[in-house]
């Protein structure tokens, strides 16, 4: 088992320091939160968010949340630009070397 953090970038108030001080935990979980959804996440933010957590002697292991738009869940007619873009998406993390994506579902009621 790997031990890791959330972490909701520069904007968090813990910072990467902080939980580099927390005993065993080694990996970073975190996402790019300023992305609309459906928009592809360009491989170079991936890389930035990667490199700031390696700078600090941890590893980002984990993405969470790279959003499914609406228009997915409801089977609409521009459904296939969406899945095109969530599928690029997955493709760039996986050449960052990311290994792992959990998804998060929001409901909105």
């Amino acid at each position: 088992m790997k031990m890791c953090f959330r972490w909701y970038g520069k904007e968090d108030s813990v910072s990467l320091e902080e939980i580099k001080q927390i005993p065993n935990v080694k990996g970073i979980v975190s996402a790019i939160y300023d992305i609309p959804n459906g928009e592809i996440w360009p491989l170079d933010r991936i890389m930035s968010l990667k490199d700031m957590v390696e700078q600090h002697g941890m590893k980002l292991e984990v993405i969470e949340s790279v959003p499914v738009h609406e228009e997915i869940k409801l089977g609409s007619s521009n459904r296939d630009t969406y899945i095109y873009n969530y599928k690029q998406t997955l493709k760039h993390l996986s050449q960052a070397n990311i290994k792992t994506v959990c998804y998060n579902s929001y409901a909105c009621l």
